[in-house]
């Protein structure tokens, strides 16, 4: 299973802050079960979000522990919501 998101921050580009919010994101490669952490820059004029994260889990059951771990809730509490401006999430299971 895999899980993105693509997303634009509230904080201008090359910023501090931006630059804060990447590197707290990418502690959550930590979390038990997170595995092809990825975050990218998005660069497609069609899109208006700048950021990409995606990662990969063993199942549902993984993906599960992953958005209940408590670093992913205080992230979700502290960072996301207060900096995210506007995002799309979408969890992809592989074709039989």
């Amino acid at each position: 299973m895999e899980h993105t998101v693509t997303f634009r921050l509230k904080h201008a580009g090359g910023s501090r802050a931006e630059a804060d919010f990447l590197s707290a994101a990418a502690e959550l490669a930590s979390i038990p079960g997170v595995g092809e952490f990825r975050i990218r820059r998005q660069v497609s004029p069609k899109n208006p979000h700048r950021f990409g994260i995606s990662m990969r889990f063993d199942g549902p059951g993984a993906f599960a522990a992953y958005c209940g771990h408590p670093l992913h809730r205080e992230f979700v509490e502290q960072r996301w919501i207060p900096e995210v401006e506007d995002f799309q999430e979408a969890d992809f299971e592989a074709l039989p």
